[in-house]
């Protein structure tokens, strides 16, 4: 496809999109709940639609795809895993928005910070995320980038795509804060969907259906349609991939912020209902078009590009093709946009504030606005590594985040867990995940977040019953944990 109009369809999405942000900043006032949480008054279809935006990324179509191309089938029940996740939404969701806006929480790091009584926790939580979400935003750039060079032929090259994807995602998150996000989220989400649905059925048209695509699999690699097929899902590696997106709902900041954001409680109901719907065609759409590719496009050296040389092989019309890359680009945009918010208000209000408690809004603001410029930087400098595949590095970087989940939990159903463990199990349990990324260590033949997970459950526990706990925060959180969802 000519870079002409891989260009101009790039930039009538970004004039939309801008467009929709502009419209959507109404309201929006120099308040820090204003800007980060769009005033707490978030409705149900909106808030569906961005959370599932904010969730499913280029991760799906490029990531996902690619895993599927590889692995086979695996992939499937990998994904699935993330959906039966979100029962810890249903389960933790009314806890998170009832503390919201009991002590007015603006980040899940500030939650910590609240129940365990120290600033310092906020603080390290805030710190941590930066660290793993970095990576985890630059998945997101590396998949458009690699979708315009590949749809190209390489004309419009790697850095290119980019510098493009985080110029848009800075931009509209600079724009008006998560009121214009969320907007921009809902619409695009529905685009994203569609054009997924229409190139995967005409992919499919070219192989004679679901039935001509599974027959061609089950004669020329059917090592991809069981487990562990050609090798590659291990249940080491399914382990080390699945656990982190089991908890993904609640250890990933971008998106347990989003649990303070709604309405009300029926809003939230609305938004898991209509998340649950949206990933579960997404997830059969996006496995669908990996086994397509592998059918149609055999022997590629990089899993991850099967999606921009199947676009840009002419099995897809070229028309279908140009609107499926706006829709996975819409996609990873709209995954780097929230990340870019939340980060910043973790800048500011769990790093910043506690520095300078005179702080008002308007200065958090300031600091808030200026991280995200800083964030956007360091996450295109990172992509620019090319480092792993999309999937792998999108796990990885939420494996990281995974040390944060037993003090969350423990935040409602333990009163006796204190800071001292909280720190002790979060600033271990990172650590070791970050020495196994960077090593490859892999003891037992188990990933990263596996051990990272168990190193701070461990020291959550035990040095929570060495140290004595903040028992009058304990006793509030545990009370609203018991009231009814």
């Amino acid at each position: 496809m000519s870079p002409a109009m891989l260009y101009g369809a790039f930039a009538l999405y970004g004039l939309f999109g801008t467009l929709v942000a502009a419209m959507a900043r109404r309201g929006v006032t120099g308040q820090v709940e204003s800007y980060f949480l769009a005033n707490r008054r978030l409705g149900g279809v909106v808030s569906a639609l961005s959370y599932a935006a904010a969730t499913y990324s280029a991760f799906m179509m490029v990531g996902l795809a690619g895993l599927t191309y590889r692995g086979g089938v695996g992939a499937l029940g990998f994904e699935f895993i993330y959906l039966a996740g979100l029962s810890l939404v249903a389960f933790f969701g009314p806890h998170f928005w009832r503390a919201g806006h009991r002590w007015r929480l603006v980040s899940p790091a500030e939650l910590l910070a609240v129940r365990y009584a120290s600033p310092v926790l906020g603080m390290v939580v805030a710190g941590a995320s930066v660290l793993f979400l970095i990576p985890y935003s630059s998945a997101q750039l590396t998949g458009v980038a690699l979708l315009m060079e590949g749809m190209s032929h390489g004309a419009i090259p790697f850095q290119v795509g980019l510098l493009l994807a985080a110029a848009l995602s800075v931009a509209w998150a600079w724009m008006g804060g998560l009121k214009s996000v969320a907007w921009t989220q809902a619409v695009q989400a529905l685009f994203t969907m569609g054009t997924a649905l229409f190139v995967t059925g005409v992919v499919l048209a070219r192989v004679g259906g679901l039935g001509g695509l599974f027959a061609r699999l089950a004669q020329d690699a059917p090592e991809l349609l069981v487990v562990p097929g050609n090798g590659y899902f291990s249940w080491q590696t399914f382990l080390g991939l699945s656990l982190p997106w089991f908890f993904f709902a609640l250890s990933n900041p971008q998106v347990s912020q989003r649990l303070f954001a709604p309405r009300d409680l029926g809003v939230m109901r609305c938004m898991l209902l209509g998340f649950l719907a949206f990933g579960f065609i997404y997830t059969l759409t996006s496995i669908l078009w990996g086994f397509a590719g592998r059918v149609l496009l055999p022997g590629l050296d990089n899993p991850d590009l099967v999606t921009p040389q199947l676009l840009g092989s002419g099995y897809v019309p070229p028309v279908a093709a140009l609107l499926a890359m706006v829709g996975i680009m819409a996609a990873a945009i709209d995954t780097v946009n929230p990340i870019l918010l939340t980060l910043s208000s973790m800048v500011a209000r769990d790093l910043f504030r506690p520095l300078r408690p005179q702080a008002d809004d308007r200065a958090q603001l300031v600091v808030g606005k200026v991280a995200i410029l800083a964030i956007g930087v360091l996450a295109l400098l990172f992509a620019n590594l090319r480092a792993g595949l999309v999937a792998v590095l999108s796990v990885a970087s939420s494996a990281g985040l995974l040390v944060t989940v037993p003090a969350l939990i423990g935040a409602f159903y333990w009163q006796r867990g204190t800071a001292a463990g909280a720190l002790a199990g979060i600033v271990a349990g990172g650590a070791v995940v970050v020495v196994m990324q960077f090593t490859g260590l892999r003891p037992l033949g188990l990933w990263p977040g596996v051990w990272g997970l168990t190193v701070s459950a461990a020291l959550f526990v035990g040095v929570s019953l060495l140290t004595r706990p903040e028992a009058t925060r304990a006793r509030e959180f545990a009370v609203l944990a018991r009231q009814p969802a």
